[in-house]
């Protein structure tokens, strides 16, 4: 909660949140780049870096699906168990 506060007043301050958040945008992709050889042509090397990009994002979105799927199971066999002792 105390994090959500911080971040609250962080942002009301700022006037331009796409400015004050591209350098950690750019640190990103950049790490995406260095992952691709440097022997291609510039042009190559950030479409590659744009799908490992893309990977990273599906990978995560899979992450949460599986995680919701865990939850809701969780949740399912919980009340399950509620409506037997009941």
């Amino acid at each position: 909660m105390v994090a959500r506060i911080a971040s609250a007043e962080r942002w009301a301050r700022e006037p331009d949140r796409v400015k004050a958040t591209q350098p950690a945008r750019d640190a990103k992709f950049a790490r995406y780049l260095d992952r691709v050889p440097a022997d291609l042509p510039q042009a190559e090397r950030i479409r590659r870096a744009e799908l490992l990009r893309t990977a990273d994002m599906q990978r995560l979105a899979l992450r949460s699906a599986q995680a919701r799927r865990k939850r809701r199971e969780a949740d399912e066999e919980l009340r399950a168990l509620e409506a037997v002792a009941s």
